[in-house]
């Protein structure tokens, strides 16, 4: 009989707790049946990943002011109150304003679509670097590309340059910690982003970052989808891992490093507010003037910046769209922007990988939305030479945004995210001809035999979905 009223009580209390959450409705009613239906357990899930962080930051205020001084006088003039192409002014001002990221100009931006020529470019960098390497990454793994990356951090750090790495915990889970503590001996700041332990008992275990960051004497930096590990490199039983990252030289690395020294902050409580960690920009040869935003967005932030952005780009396209993303399980404003662009006539594309790489369910799960986008005009393209983890977006010869964000739930209001949003038609052009050329390794989805599916086939998609909120 106590049991039984003391799990009743748990129940009503997380229930008080969702409702009073004002989250989006279907999310409520996602957690309310779940803790209705396993008492207890869905208590647990609730409290470890369904809680809203939105009423904590990762630094103060005052910090983060300090910051954005130390950004604006390494940039000096490059900071762009209106783009030559007004078409994108009212994107770049929301963006200013939900995220404190300013448009810079004077960039060079180089997109690699394959691991090897990447990282080879990003340890000759680190190879030059005189005085601070700072890198974040999802995953950091500890196979002989994990090793080729630590033995160049080791030695710079052994030549005097102040070398930190930042990696996601749980993401890292079955890394032997020697690996790490052979990095820290060897004079590299290593810090894992958030602890394991601790976090396992809290709501933090569902903070986790997903940013892929490299930052070298703050004028050279990377970012995009691509992690540290071998099967970037050689892919998987199935094929090739493609994937999309670029290098930026210019001002735009400021706010790379400015988001580093934040997310350092939050786990370390170290304030790492020194100018030299923003040196003055210089400004690029005259035919790479790449106008870029950086946009970065996670669960303590006040707004949802990278998806929010997205919508809006999506919603200003006119010509055509072109999405690549290894997860769809788009939240409702990212389904509602892709399908209205589609029925206005924009010629647009999804394309996805025809096989998955940790779930069947979540494969599943994003099939379940093309019923909501074939009938609208969407094409669907499914990658089948290997897995497709490229995170893009390309619109009309004039936006691209490369980044770490997926587009699924997890991604777009749970993790750690940062994006590049690039106003360049070189740019765009490029990512265009990429997209063009990826969909020879595609089949294209017929929207008559899509319907034609077994009943099984559907029931299935439908029931996966319904998991959207965890997956």
């Amino acid at each position: 009989m106590i049991y039984e009223i003391f799990l009743a009580l748990i129940v009503i209390g997380s229930l008080i707790l969702v409702i009073s959450g004002n989250r989006k409705p279907y999310i409520s009613i996602f957690w309310i049946l779940f803790i209705v239906l396993l008492p207890g357990v869905g208590t647990i899930f609730y409290l470890l990943l369904g809680k809203d962080y939105r009423s904590r930051r990762v630094i103060k205020a005052d910090e983060l002011a300090r910051f954005d001084a130390l950004r604006d006088k390494a940039v000096g003039d490059s900071i762009i109150d209106s783009l030559p192409n007004d078409k994108y002014n009212k994107l770049a001002s929301m963006m200013r304003h939900a995220n404190d990221t300013p448009v810079l100009g004077n960039n060079n931006v180089r997109i690699f679509t394959d691991f090897t020529p990447m990282f080879q470019s990003m340890l000759d960098d680190i190879s030059r670097a005189k005085n601070f390497v700072h890198i974040q990454f999802y995953i950091v793994d500890n196979d002989e590309v994990g090793h080729q990356l630590s033995s160049l951090l080791i030695r710079k750090a052994q030549e005097g340059v102040d070398v930190r790495l930042m990696f996601d915990s749980w993401a890292n889970i079955f890394v032997r910690s020697e690996y790490y503590e052979h990095m820290r001996r060897g004079g590299v700041k290593v810090q894992s982003f958030q602890k394991l332990i601790p976090s396992m008992f809290t709501r933090d275990v569902n903070c986790r970052t997903h940013r892929k960051i490299v930052v070298i004497d703050g004028h050279t930096g990377y970012t995009g989808g691509m992690n540290i590990a071998r099967r970037y490199r050689d892919g998987i039983n199935h094929g090739a891992w493609r994937d999309t990252h670029i290098r930026i030289q210019g001002p735009a690395v400021a706010q790379l490093e400015l988001s580093i020294l934040a997310d350092w902050r939050f786990c370390t409580k170290e304030l790492l507010d020194d100018p030299r960690f923003f040196p003055a920009q210089e400004v690029q040869q005259q035919n790479n003037q790449t106008f870029a935003q950086i946009v970065t967005s996670g669960p303590m932030d006040e707004w949802n910046t990278v998806m929010q952005g997205m919508v809006q780009a999506i919603a200003q396209s006119r010509r055509y769209l072109y999405i690549q993303t290894p997860y769809f399980l788009p939240t409702h404003p990212i389904l509602l922007a892709i399908r209205n662009a589609a029925l206005a006539g924009v010629d647009v594309r999804l394309m996805l990988p025809a096989v998955a790489d940790r779930s069947r369910i979540t494969l599943a799960a994003s099939k379940s939305y093309f019923r909501d986008l074939l009938p609208a005009g969407v094409k669907i393209y499914m990658y089948t030479k290997g897995f497709l983890h490229s995170k893009t977006m390309v619109c009309d010869d004039d936006f691209v945004t490369i980044g770490s964000t997926n587009l699924d739930p997890r991604s777009l209001e749970q993790n750690f995210e940062v994006n590049a949003f690039i106003y360049d038609e070189a740019i765009a052009k490029r990512q265009r001809d990429i997209f063009l050329d990826d969909m020879k390794e595609c089949s294209l989805i017929d929207p008559e035999l899509w319907q034609k599916r077994s009943r099984l086939e559907k029931f299935v998609q439908s029931t996966a979905r319904i998991f959207t909120p965890i997956l």
